[in-house]
C-alpha cells in the first residue's frame, strides 16, 4: 500500500481544488476526476487525472489548470497523465459535488449508476421544484455529459448529468 506523505497530500488538495472548466461550481476533486498526485523528485510531480468520457475536450484545460495552480505554488516541474483505467464514473462525484450540483440548478447523477440499484422511479428530480415529473427535451445539452429535461410540474427546463 503506497501512503501519501504530507507534501503530496498538501499538492494533492492544491489540485483537487481547481474548478471543472465546464463546470465550475465543482472542483476536480468533487467531481472525482483527480486519481492521484506524486512526488517524482524533489521539483516534479506527476498527477493523475481521468477523464469523464473519452475524449473528453476538457481535459486539456484541467491538465493546464492544475500545472498553473501547482506551479504557483513552488513546483518547478509538473506533468498531469490521463488515466483511463479504471474509467470515471458518475459515482466518483462526492456527496458535496451532488448537492452543488442541485444547488446549481443542475440534477445531479442518481446514485449507484448504471449497474447499482435500480430506482423505484426512473425519473429526473427536478432541482428547482422537487418534482420527479420531468421530461427528456434533448440527450445532450451544454456538454456531452449531460442532457437537457423539463420539469412538467414547473415548467422549468434544467440539465441533468447523466449516469455513467
Amino acid at each position: 500500500m503506497v501512503t501519501e506523505t504530507l507534501l503530496e497530500a498538501e499538492l494533492h488538495r492544491l489540485a483537487g481544488s481547481v474548478p471543472d472548466p465546464e463546470l465550475p461550481v465543482l472542483t476536480l476533486d468533487e467531481l472525482g476526476v483527480l486519481r492521484g498526485v506524486r512526488m517524482d523528485g524533489p521539483d516534479h510531480v506527476t498527477v493523475q487525472l481521468t477523464p469523464t468520457y473519452t475524449g473528453c475536450p476538457a481535459i486539456e484545460a484541467m491538465s493546464a489548470d492544475i500545472e498553473r495552480v501547482l506551479r504557483d505554488h513552488g513546483v518547478a516541474e509538473v506533468s498531469v497523465v490521463t488515466v483511463l483505467a479504471p474509467a470515471w464514473s458518475t459515482d466518483d462525484i462526492s456527496d458535496e459535488g451532488r448537492r452543488k450540483l442541485a444547488e446549481f440548478g443542475i440534477a445531479p447523477p442518481r446514485p449507484g449508476g448504471p449497474s447499482g440499484p435500480v430506482p423505484l422511479t426512473l425519473s429526473v428530480r427536478c432541482p428547482h421544484c422537487g418534482s420527479t415529473d420531468t421530461e427528456l427535451l434533448s440527450r445532450f445539452s451544454s456538454t456531452a455529459c449531460k442532457a437537457l429535461r423539463r420539469c412538467v410540474a414547473c415548467r422549468e427546463p434544467f440539465d441533468h448529468f447523466k449516469e455513467l
